[in-house]
């Protein structure tokens, strides 16, 4: 069987390494440029669903299932690419400021814990000891010990040589649309050239819609652009995943202090605004007042694929022959393991972990 994958970020490069745990499967992945330029570089890494999700439901689930497969997928990567990913069980501080924010996260902790998740609500001298560098105007947080993180620039390499490793080949250009015959897809054309295949995975993130061919509703999977920017200091002064109503703090174990991110639908520019740098830097030094002195020396955006319910699309696409694994949106580091597993299960005729009614296609539009 041969599977051409057209993205080579996160996704497309997991589920290639995945596929090739079967070496009677054939993987070919296109990318424009070099694997994980876009997106998948310009996270910050996250892997917080407790963070992330406001109420139970499939996304929950998803990223529950996703977090959980974290460890052992960090652990065999490394292995296979002797390449580090940097994988930190740090846990997370999600802070409030306000009174309505304060009653928000006792909310949240509440039916964290009624579906057994680990989640406790902390103020005064218990915040400070677990985070003394906090702003002392925090009226207080919920600690998800669970969320953890990962460095997505030494993830991405890492993807790319165990996928080069295990035999996935990779080819670059633009993909000027998908092969069909007899209403199937087959294939795609690389800038003229017709790959032929026995199944396509469309993994392209924000440009999954303008994939032609596809017929991928660009209505249905929109970029949304998301400016970071990366602060050094000489030592970590804080170890947790930090997060407030407006940004969030991702501390490396170098000194480097990664902020984000703005959520700004302005298409597929991605310039890096005063605006938008103003915003991260407020919250930043919102959260931890000294950062006002850190240097800044990085600043960056990313166009992350948006869906109007903020679920995944994943698996059957809207034609025969045709996969999907998009509609991420900034969950995309988080979703890699579980993505792949479920996108190999399709591909080999198995049973899917999990049920994947909720993240198809043909879902109706909220």
């Amino acid at each position: 069987m041969k599977v051409i994958i057209v993205g080579g970020g996160v996704m497309g490069l997991s589920i290639a390494w995945e596929l090739r745990r079967d070496r009677t499967i054939e993987v070919i992945v296109l990318e424009k440029s070099i694997p994980g330029a876009e997106a998948s570089s310009a996270a910050a890494g996250m892997l917080a669903p407790q963070f992330e999700c406001d109420k139970p439901g499939p996304m929950l689930d998803l990223c529950l299932l996703s977090r959980m497969q974290w460890p052992k997928f960090a652990r065999e990567l490394e292995e296979q690419s002797q390449v580090p990913v940097h994988y930190l069980p740090s846990g997370g501080l999600q802070i409030a400021f306000t009174d309505d924010e304060n009653s928000a996260l006792q909310a949240k902790v509440d039916w964290h814990q009624a579906v057994n998740l680990r989640s406790e609500y902390v103020t005064g001298a218990e915040l400070r000891e677990l985070e003394p560098a906090l702003n002392t105007d925090a009226v207080s947080a919920a600690h998800f010990p669970d969320d953890h993180q990962v460095q997505p620039r030494a993830l991405i390499r890492a993807l790319a040589v165990a996928a080069q490793k295990s035999g996935v080949e990779f080819r670059s250009g633009n993909v000027r649309g998908l092969l069909e015959r007899n209403d199937k897809v087959f294939g795609v054309d690389l800038d003229g050239e017709r790959l032929e295949g026995d199944l396509v995975i469309l993994a392209a993130g924000a440009w999954s819609g303008l994939v032609t061919g596809a017929q991928v509703d660009p209505a249905r999977v929109k970029p949304v652009r998301g400016q970071m920017l990366e602060l050094q200091l000489r030592a970590p002064r804080f170890t947790r995943l930090l997060k407030s109503a407006n940004g969030y703090l991702v501390p490396r174990a170098d000194g480097a202090v990664i902020a984000g991110s703005t959520m700004e639908m302005a298409g597929f520019d991605k310039n890096v605004t005063v605006e938008g740098l103003t915003k991260l830097l407020r919250a930043s030094t919102q959260l931890v007042p000294s950062l006002a002195s850190a240097p800044v020396t990085s600043h960056w955006s990313g166009l992350r694929p948006w869906t109007d319910d903020q679920l995944p699309f994943l698996g059957e696409g809207p034609r025969p022959g045709l996969l999907l694994a998009t509609g991420h949106f900034r969950n995309g580091i988080l979703l890699a393991p579980i993505t792949a597993r479920v996108l190999g299960q399709l591909v080999r005729g198995e049973k899917t972990t999990l049920d994947l009614r909720a993240y198809r296609y043909a879902r109706p539009s909220p």
